[in-house]
Formats: structure tokens, sequence, C-alpha cells
């Protein structure tokens, strides 16, 4: 899988795309260490007004940049993907920003083939840990490829537990069989990610309460 997708060429707007999504992260990891040093300075007591606002001036300009570079990316993303941007999220439990980088991660979808290719780039393929060759272990998730997709999802997959009929039927079903609410909620996520790759490829929009979860534009 990794040596498939690193022999596709990257185009010029996806390679744009991916750095504008890498400085997300570091704005975004910027942004939370000095929420916690001001929170930190609060706790301690007495907190200098000379650091407090030193901080505060630094939060602003890092959250500044991070909704300029967000609104850059949705701009450069809707030139190629619009249609997919939209029907994505006609998905209940999948938002605006996850859909933004859905897109963005997957290259509009166009890197795999089939939604249980994508699923194992995303890591959300459980696997079983064994010892010897009959006594089997606990499962849990694969370490493979992208764990910032993998993290999205798993925020999602809350409240697609509550809204999307087919990922609570699955939640429900693995949590009564006894299974881990964490094993469940990665099935949600495995879930989610297939009608994801199925509403792009399809070109159909979804339907929640259609059997086969998909209809016509």
């Amino acid at each position: 899988m990794s040596i498939l997708l690193k022999l596709v060429p990257l185009s010029k707007h996806q390679l744009e795309c991916l750095q504008m999504t890498r400085l997300l992260s570091v704005y975004t990891k910027q942004s939370t260490m000095l929420k916690n040093k001001l929170h930190g300075e609060a706790v301690l007591g007495n907190p200098s007004k000379a650091v407090v606002s030193s901080l505060k001036r630094s939060l602003k300009q890092v959250q500044k940049e991070l909704n300029m570079i967000e609104d850059k990316l949705l701009v450069l993303v809707k030139e190629v993907h619009q249609d997919i941007l939209t029907r994505l999220k006609t998905i209940p439990g999948i938002g605006p920003k996850t859909s933004l980088m859905l897109v963005v991660l997957t290259d509009g979808f166009d890197r795999f083939t089939s939604g249980s290719e994508l699923c194992s780039y995303a890591g959300l393929t459980p696997v079983i840990r064994q010892s010897g060759s009959s006594v089997k272990g606990r499962a849990r998730i694969s370490k493979i490829e992208n764990q910032k997709l993998r993290n999205l999802l798993f925020m999602c997959s809350f409240n697609a537990c509550k809204y999307n009929h087919a990922c609570k039927a699955i939640y429900d079903r693995l949590v009564a069989k006894g299974k881990s609410k964490k094993l469940a909620l990665i099935a949600v996520c495995n879930k989610l990610l297939k009608q994801a790759f199925a509403i792009a490829k399809s070109g159909l929009n979804y339907d929640n309460n259609y059997r086969s979860t998909l209809v016509k534009s």
C-alpha cells in the first residue's frame, strides 16, 4: 500500500493542500501550548501581567493565522473537489472540517481503489494479537499510515453513533456482544470511511433512511 501511494505523483494542487494541512497542524499545536501555558499561569496564582498579555497576543496571532490558512485551504479544495466536499457532508457524523480533511488527505479519494484499501491506509483495520498458534489476544487497531485521518474519524464516531443509523447499528451490535466500546468505535470509524469512499466514488448523496445508503443527487 505505501509503495503504491508513493509511486503516484502528486499534482501541484495536492502538494499545496498538503503543505497547508501540515502548517495547520503546527498552528494547532502552538495554540494548544499557549492555552495550556495561560491556564498554568492562572493556576500558579499572581500571574505576571506582562507574561499573560504576551501569551494572549501570541495566541491571538496564531489563531488568526490558523483561521486564514483554513479559509485558503477550503477555497483551494473547492476549486477541484466542490462536488465531493458537498456530498460528504450529507453523511451523519461527518462535519465540514472532517469532510475537508478527508478530501485533502485522500486527494479526492483518487489514490484508492476500494474502501477497504483506504481503511488500511488510515489504520482502521482491527487486528488480533496472538500468542503461539492458538491463543488469541485482544483486538487492537493496526498502526498503519495516516494518524491524522484516523484521529479525525475517531472524533466523528461519537456523533455517528447517535445520528448515523448504520454506524449506530454496528456500535450497538458489538457492545451487545461484549466487545469493548473502543473497539466498537473503531468499527464505526471503519464504517464511516467506507461510507465516505462510496459517496465520493458514486456521485450520490447519503440517505440515512435508505437501506442502500445512497440516492441520486
